[in-house]
């Protein structure tokens, strides 16, 4: 008895599942529901737990959409988004993102740079909440999950590690207090930092855990600007006093020497692991 042969699925998915098509239509997609987030968050402003709420919505409708592109028009597991080891990962990027700039804020006391005044009523750390969950899931499906895996699929993993890295970075100049040297700094130490945790793992919840972590104990807890954005007062009603290069600026903490450093150094850790597990992908040219 022959098999007969899987039939060649129709042209139209074809195009669809090529790297660049799924960078225009999913990327696309998902960008324009981050602003469609970003609004219903400013809108809800004056109401946090409103504007939670409507993150929390839209950030589990972009894990819906990103799903439903790779199950049924890439027609492949969507390992990245996989339940198993999500507890974990996600739970260790929280814990790490939030050390890691506990870490840098240590540092500047230590200086005499950051001074604690006192503190904020509790629910100061409410806000930053929706914006922390928002850019956490949004910017890690559509940097990580969408413009690296695309790139990567082409130019493998240290072409997509520069490219994905440099946009990130560059897109942080559309932030109303921007700066070009921290839009540089970002490319290179939350590039790094967050393209290598989804090298490791081949899944985006240690880079999520990261990115909401850092995020929200920055603004939530040390009141400090977040990429040149978000400038709320949090929990603790600080003094900062000192050269750009230590504080960063008017870009925030990522601008720092020191968080450059302290990212930069953990994102090159998380690096080698990855090369020494083979999780990095050669380019198509190089490929068997």
């Amino acid at each position: 008895m022959t098999e007969t042969p899987n039939p060649k699925p129709a042209l139209w998915l074809r195009i669809a599942q090529f790297p660049l098509t799924r960078l225009i239509l999913l990327g696309g997609a998902l960008f324009y529901m981050m602003g469609l987030s970003n609004g219903f968050m400013d809108k809800f402003s004056k109401t946090p737990l409103l504007s939670i709420a409507a993150a929390a919505a839209m950030a589990a409708l972009a894990l819906a959409v990103y799903f439903a592109f790779a199950r049924f028009i890439e027609r492949r597991p969507v390992g990245e988004l996989g339940l198993r080891g999500m507890g974990w990962e996600l739970g260790a990027g929280l814990l790490i993102g939030s050390l890691l700039y506990t870490a840098c804020v240590s540092i500047l006391i230590v200086l005499g740079v950051y001074r604690i005044d006192g503190l904020n009523p509790w629910y100061f750390v409410i806000p930053a909440v929706a914006m922390a969950l928002s850019s956490g899931v949004f910017e890690e499906l559509v940097f990580r999950g969408v413009l690296f895996r695309s790139v990567e699929d082409v130019f493998g993993s240290w072409i997509s590690l520069a490219v994905s890295s440099a946009v990130f970075g560059l897109l942080h100049l559309f932030n109303p207090a921007a700066t070009l040297v921290g839009a540089i700094f970002i490319s290179i130490e939350a590039g790094l930092l967050l393209a290598a945790a989804y090298m490791l793992t081949r899944r985006l919840w240690l880079s999520i855990g990261f990115h909401i972590s850092w995020n929200y104990t920055q603004s939530a807890i040390f009141s400090g600007i977040v990429s040149g954005g978000v400038s709320d007062p949090g929990l603790i009603r600080s003094n900062i006093k000192g050269p750009a290069v230590l504080t960063g600026g008017s870009f925030g903490l990522e601008s720092s020497v020191i968080a450059f450093m302290l990212c930069t150094a953990t994102g090159i850790v998380l690096l080698i692991m990855a090369v020494r597990r083979g999780k990095i992908v050669p380019p198509f040219w190089n490929r068997s």
